[in-house]
């Protein structure tokens, strides 16, 4: 039985290709909130003060200037999210006047 080298080269990078398909590494998106930079941002604070601690927002959105979102999460591979987070904190003016903590995010994440 003869061998052909063409054919032993295309079956060995068809099986490299299909191989190199199954990996799916971390996704991590947005800005990652420890609870303990969380539970510093009080109300009166400016937007210097909370951009300084948070970052910049996720969504700084030029319809809502009063509003900046913070969102978070962590996917592991292909399955669902592991840890979100998604924070608002509301201006009135330059200062803070509400920080909302506890939202969901969607659950198909």
């Amino acid at each position: 039985m003869q061998k052909n080298p063409f054919l032993i080269v295309i079956l060995t990078a068809a099986l490299l290709l299909a191989g190199g398909c199954v990996y799916q590494a971390a996704l991590s998106q947005g800005n990652l909130l420890d609870q303990e930079v969380i539970d510093q941002v009080e109300v009166g604070m400016t937007r210097g003060q909370i951009r300084f601690l948070l970052g910049t927002p996720m969504i700084d959105d030029p319809f809502h200037e009063n509003r900046w979102d913070y969102i978070y999460y962590l996917r592991i591979g292909r399955d669902k999210a592991i840890f979100k987070r998604w924070i608002s904190i509301y201006f009135e003016g330059e200062n803070v006047s509400e920080v909302i903590t506890e939202q969901e995010l969607r659950p198909d994440l």
